[in-house]
């Protein structure tokens, strides 16, 4: 702090009492700092010259140069960057304080030539104010360890006998100099005092010049840093251009009917993208997607979907739901949802708008811990229909806990009650996404016959501690508020001799089948069996699925139905990706492909039923082009449907 206002200080000080402070200040300078010219007090010459050299240093310290500011500067950084660094000093004082032999010897050749300076004392006295202005701080404690500089100003002046005591001194400095032989940092020769003096010390100025760069430019470094998170904290648009927005749902994003209004963004900035270029894997409509992508994605949040959903009729007139087409292959077969679900209310909104229909049946779980404006947007959901309603009883779900299980029983039992008589049951969840338009679906579910289509394997060594350890519900320091923790303890084999298979949470389940579920009291035993192990729904259903009598029973000696032949859901796997299916083109969350538009045409083409995962955020282009191509196929099947109708009334009528 001191050395910050050290040159003001001056500078002030100077005006009131003239040239008489450089030499107060000018005392505690190393003799090495000053230099010949540089060591004569103010009150050698008094009167008029006195008067002269005052304004002349007050004009020297009124205006200084640019060079006498940048070495400011630099000891200024220098002294900041020693404070952080270790409290290490400016190697120049190392410079002016020299050996104890040497001062006494420079003492003693100062006094001889006191007389020789005198006569140019008017000119050095500015420069010593200089000197003064840039080291005061630090030369103050230099000189008061210096026991030459006291004997500096009570010198008496020196007459005809200085040039003796000058020769005599050079001599007796030399002769030391020479027994003690070359010393590091110290006079390179004495031959001519004065030019050795002036030698040395420019040699270490410049040595520590370039020593000290580096720490100046990691200063300018951090100084540049903070100013440029200063200038982003205070939102300079003009250094820091925000990125484009792209609104997934323009015309709502746009419209009174949602919350967030975003009446300021402009038309052009839209991308008109065509999903039958992307379906053709035309590079021009992919990159368009691309570039989508690296823009500012903004998707309706829970309270748009509160907002949207609030008035039933204008919702529905909004989504076209009075113009979705259906079959009377598809009225005579309906199918059972159950949707567990948490957040992203739109994502759930657009995966019911795509499995919707008036014949069909649908079960909204959602979890006791999410958002209030999540669950309004899903009651006000249930209330514009009449076949989709709220679960009974809801769970706090947690990952990997029964509850996830608990919740789809709860919505089975649910949809046993009601009175539509589906023939099957399908479970998902808020970022899955249906691969076959409903008349596709109703056509595949006919061909199972009554069976079930799941996931259900052997169980590999690394999940067999699964279910052969207890496991308690705990709080731990990841991504989940509450995990599963496996303990010590062993469990018991299951009840009734069960063969243990491990599958996914994924199901397609016959009505049959789920009224066996609830009736049976091997199946309860083993649902309280599977309450303390890890993710027990990755292994109930694909274990009941082999238990003997069950309806649409899998044998325990049958071969294993991996994920890639069930066809309940895609899931793509990053370690499998490449040898089982092409690379994710989106991202990934848990190893797990969150899928891009590249994907279009391979998710259609690959035969599944549903996919998992979606999300707008990370490529809102693939569900808007998948739910135009299921909308797509609906028609074209329906209007093939008609004229296979149309033929066989002729060919009845004929006969």
């Amino acid at each position: 702090m001191s050395l910050l206002f050290s040159p003001f200080f001056f500078v002030s000080s100077q005006c009131q009492h003239g040239c008489a402070v450089t030499g107060r200040h000018e005392s505690e300078l190393p003799s090495v700092w000053l230099g010949d010219s540089r060591r004569a007090r103010a009150s050698a010459e008094p009167g008029v010259q006195g008067e002269k050299r005052s304004r002349r240093c007050e004009f020297a310290l009124s205006l200084p140069s640019e060079r006498l500011w940048a070495s400011y500067l630099s000891l200024l950084t220098s002294d900041f960057l020693s404070n952080v660094g270790g409290n290490r000093r400016w190697m120049t004082l190392r410079a002016a304080a020299e050996s104890r032999d040497h001062r006494e010897r420079l003492g003693t050749l100062s006094e001889a030539r006191r007389g020789d300076r005198e006569r140019r004392a008017g000119s050095s006295l500015c420069g010593s104010a200089a000197a003064v202005l840039l080291l005061s701080p630090h030369v103050t404690g230099a000189a008061q360890r210096s026991p030459t500089l006291g004997r500096e100003r009570t010198a008496p002046q020196q007459g005809n006998g200085g040039a003796v005591r000058e020769q005599a001194a050079a001599e007796s400095l030399g002769a030391h100099s020479a027994a003690r032989g070359p010393r590091r940092g110290g006079l390179r020769s004495l031959a001519d005092p004065r030019s050795g003096l002036r030698r040395s010390f420019s040699m270490k100025i410049f040595k520590c010049y370039f020593k000290h760069t580096l720490q100046q430019k990691v200063f300018i470094l951090f100084l540049t840093l903070w100013l440029l998170s200063l200038l982003k904290l205070l939102n300079v648009r003009r250094l820091f251009p925000q990125k484009d927005i792209y609104l997934v749902e323009y015309s709502l994003s746009t419209s009174p009917f949602v919350r967030n209004r975003y009446t300021h963004v402009k038309d052009e900035v839209r991308y008109e993208v065509n999903c039958s270029g992307i379906y053709e894997q035309e590079p021009l409509e992919i990159g368009k997607t691309l570039e989508i992508r690296r823009r500012d994605i903004i998707d309706l949040e829970d309270d748009d979907v509160v907002a949207m959903t609030s008035d039933c009729d204008i919702y529905q007139t909004l989504r076209g739901y009075a113009q979705k087409l259906v079959s009377k292959e598809e009225k005579s077969f309906p199918i059972a949802y159950s949707l567990v679900v948490h957040k992203d209310a739109i994502m759930v909104e657009r995966l019911i708008h795509a499995i919707y229909n008036q014949h069909n049946i649908y079960c909204i779980h959602y979890d006791r811990k999410a958002p209030d404006s999540f669950k309004v947007a899903m009651n006000n959901l249930a209330k514009c229909f009449s076949n989709i309603f709220i679960a009974s009883k809801l769970e706090a779900v947690e990952y990997a806990h029964i509850s996830r299980l608990q919740a789809d029983l709860n919505c089975l039992s649910d949809l046993l009650k009601s009175s539509v008589q589906w023939k099957y049951v399908i479970n998902l969840c808020g970022q899955d996404f249906p691969l076959k338009s409903n008349f596709e679906l109703v056509s595949e579910l006919k061909k199972l016959n009554g069976a079930n289509m799941l996931e259900t394997v052997k169980p590999p060594n690394s999940k067999l501690e699964r279910f052969t350890y207890h496991h308690e519900l705990r709080r731990v320091p990841y991504e989940y508020v509450k995990l599963p923790v496996r303990t010590n303890v062993s469990k018991e084999a299951p009840p009734h001799n069960i063969q243990i298979f491990v599958g996914s949470a994924y199901f397609v389940l016959s009505q049959a089948f789920v009224k066996y579920i609830f009736n049976n009291s091997v199946i309860q035993d083993f649902f309280a069996w599977s309450k303390d192990t890890y993710s027990p729904d990755e292994h109930f259903w694909a274990t009941l699925i082999r238990v003997p009598g069950i309806p649409g029973e899998i044998s325990r000696s049958a071969q294993d139905v991996s994920d890639l032949q069930s066809k309940t859901r895609l899931v793509k796997w990053n370690y499998y990706e490449g040898f089982f299916y092409p690379g994710c083109t989106g991202s990934h969350l848990r190893s797990v492909c969150i899928y891009g538009a590249a994907e279009l045409r391979w998710l259609i083409k690959d035969g599944h039923w549903f996919a998992n995962k979606f999300d707008s955020k990370v490529d809102p282009i693939l569900i808007k082009c998948l739910a135009e191509k299921l909308e797509e196929q609906q028609r074209d099947w329906i209007t093939l449907s008609s004229e296979k109708l149309f033929m066989d009334r002729n060919l009845t009528t004929t006969s």
